[in-house]
């Protein structure tokens, strides 16, 4: 777990979207998921194609159409655009989520531990007000919920991400 945060933290510090990048996003996300996406941080978009990247791979291996999970890898986290985080801020949430329990959960009326710990929720909602397609609004809404493990494309995502 300590070495995944180390990863993580180098990787936001040094994250840098190329022309390949651009190119696989635009092909996949349509120009009102585009203008969402390119709110995200650099590293939150980079941190987006990395699992997005992943879930084609893993979709090749299984031999399973990956347009949903695409979709739903590049738009995961699109909850986060609600309020921008530094990498610093992050590490303090992190930090203070193990220090506490999870019982940082508790103060959701400070709008950063608010989106770090709803992002799904939120966009989820995000995504319905420009009708994307329903599979991906509830792959995006359940990513981060522990009690969903039921669903194939879940788990690819859920995967990928954990990974990235």
């Amino acid at each position: 777990m300590k070495l995944y945060r180390i990863k993580q933290f180098y990787w936001s510090l040094l994250s840098k979207i190329d022309k390949d990048d651009r190119k696989f996003v635009k092909y996949i996300l349509n120009e009102s998921e585009l203008k969402l996406f390119y709110k995200l941080s650099i590293s939150e978009q980079k941190h987006s194609i990395r699992v997005a990247y992943d879930v084609n791979k893993m979709c090749s291996m299984k031999n399973i159409d990956s347009t949903v999970l695409l979709k739903a890898a590049l738009l995961h986290d699109i909850g986060k655009i609600y309020k921008r985080m530094s990498i610093i801020d992050k590490s303090i949430l992190v930090l203070l989520d193990k220090i506490t329990n999870g019982n940082i959960k508790n103060m959701c009326n400070f709008s950063k531990v608010n989106v770090y710990y709803n992002h799904a929720k939120l966009g989820s909602k995000l995504l319905n007000q420009i009708n994307t397609n329903k599979n991906v609004i509830y792959l995006v809404a359940n990513h981060d919920n522990s009690k969903v493990c039921a669903n194939r494309e879940l788990n690819i995502l859920k995967e990928c991400d954990n990974k990235n």
